[in-house]
């Protein structure tokens, strides 16, 4: 890691010492942003290490590794530099400041902050980072040839991963590994990864490298190079947990996903949605599901899973129902009635077949039923409206005043900070929600929810049809 300080000359200094020197106050540090002063670039070759147009990453916060208010102190004209390889995944960092002084809130240990991101991968100098390019160039072979391929096939992009619904990519050979993280490679690996997951994945922290129940999906691009030998790329992971089910079933539940800058908007997320599908279903888990997933990635898994349904012929006729009841208008708007929700038995062949838990079936259920209707149909007011009443309801309950769960912490000789009951609570009970002291603004807020989710089912409903549009041209 390099750092220097840029010096006055002598010239400069001399000509300091004639100016009358004065006597007062300096101003207290107010700090500066980390992101105004870091910039991080991710190369794979030398050659792009030198490169100014190299693709530069944008974290998603680095003032979570900063101490007291995330704030870098104790210097002027600060700027700091980061490459990372992605082709071992180690680090080089460069320093560089006009200045360094105390002026009232210390001077931040750059170092130590650099550290906490990078940890082991952090090297102390830039031959030693350039020196990685041909000296780790079989990281990626070497530590994935412990793993299970899954699968293999020449990519050419996919529909849902972009902004415009079509993803249009060179054509790559890619392979699909699959690694338990008990184990000593794939555990080096994901050491390899944190920094990354750090930078890019919002909210994000490392998993237990220890715990066999950990695996790892990777996505690897095999190139050939300008001698004749196949490189190994990363082009994404997911780090997914097996949870148990009893009585002999698992649950994967989709922890972290990141695809690399370099490689998005691609289709390479939504590969890797298809790929956990298929994996879900060949190895007949009870579900798959995915922990807290972002507006985007949520976005993606609703398009896939849509799809899917569109596909799946035990719930057509559940499906043409529903809409069939919403053009007669003998579906209620009401929010204490049914709400255009599917029948249990529709929901269990759906979690069953194609491992979609409920709470997903239901999201991609509201677009399956807007799909069935016209967009100029005059009932298209009803589905609106209906949409609107059942995101009032999630929210806070039928009446604004919503029977629900509560805990309450209770007194126990056991372990008080995890002693507690639970109850159901009756309707109209106002401790179970927290509503705003201004009627008018809450109205406002649950509308704009409301027209947000309308929305975004007509945005899902776009691709869709552009995606089975695009499907049957190539077919024809």
């Amino acid at each position: 890691m390099g750092q220097k300080q840029n010096h006055n000359s002598d010239s400069d200094l001399s000509k300091e010492t004639k100016k009358r020197r004065r006597v007062g106050f300096s101003a207290v540090d107010s700090g500066v942003e980390p992101k105004d002063c870091i910039k991080v670039f991710l190369v794979s070759s030398k050659e792009e290490f030198l490169a100014p147009e190299s693709f530069v990453l944008t974290p998603v916060d680095l003032s979570i590794f900063f101490d007291d208010d995330g704030k870098i102190y104790g210097y002027e004209g600060l700027k700091i530099t980061i490459w990372i390889s992605s082709v071992s995944f180690h680090a080089y960092g460069d320093i560089t400041f006009q200045s360094s002084s105390d002026r009232g809130k210390g001077v931040t240990d750059l170092k130590s902050a650099l550290q906490r991101i990078f940890a082991e991968t952090l090297v102390e100098n830039k031959d030693e980072f350039l020196q990685t390019f041909s000296s780790d160039k079989d990281f990626i072979r070497t530590t994935i040839s412990s793993g299970e391929v899954l699968k293999h096939k020449v990519f050419s992009g996919y529909i849902g991963d972009s902004n415009n619904g079509l993803a249009n990519s060179a054509t790559s050979d890619i392979e699909a590994v699959r690694m338990v993280v008990g184990d000593m490679a794939a555990g080096h690996l994901y050491s390899r990864l944190i920094p990354l997951v750090f930078l890019l994945v919002d909210g994000s922290s490392p998993i237990d490298v220890t715990d066999p129940c950990w695996e790892l999906y990777l996505i690897i691009q095999k190139e050939t190079d300008l001698q004749g030998e196949v490189q190994y790329r990363l082009i994404g992971f997911t780090a997914v947990y097996r949870f148990y089910h009893y009585p002999d079933s698992s649950r994967l539940r989709l922890s972290q996903i990141l695809v690399l800058p370099t490689y998005q908007h691609k289709g390479y997320g939504r590969y890797i949605l298809e790929l956990l599908n298929e994996v879900a279903i060949s190895e007949n888990v009870f579900d798959f599901t995915i922990e807290e997933p972002l507006d985007h990635l949520q976005h993606i898994r609703t398009c896939v899973d849509t799809l899917r349904l569109l596909r799946f012929d035990p719930i057509q006729h559940s499906v043409k129902v529903a809409v069939s009841l919403l053009k007669q208008g003998k579906l209620s708007k009401k929010t204490n009635n049914p709400r255009l929700t599917p029948p249990p038995s529709a929901v269990e062949e759906v979690r069953k077949s194609l491992k979609i838990n409920k709470k997903q079936f239901l999201r991609c259920w509201e677009v399956l039923i807007y799909l069935g209707l016209n967009p100029s149909d005059k009932h298209m007011d009803d589905f609106v409206s209906i949409i609107s009443n059942r995101v009032k309801y999630d929210i806070i309950g039928k009446d604004s005043g919503t029977s629900g769960k509560q805990l309450i912490e209770v007194p126990s000789d056991f372990d008080p900070e995890t002693s507690f009951v639970m109850f159901r609570s009756e309707a109209n009970d106002s401790s179970t929600v927290q509503l705003d002291d201004n009627q008018t603004n809450q109205e406002e807020q649950l509308e704009k929810l409301a027209q947000e989710r309308v929305k975004e089912i007509q945005l899902i409903a776009e691709k869709v049809t552009l995606h089975l549009k695009s499907s049957d041209a190539s077919v024809n």
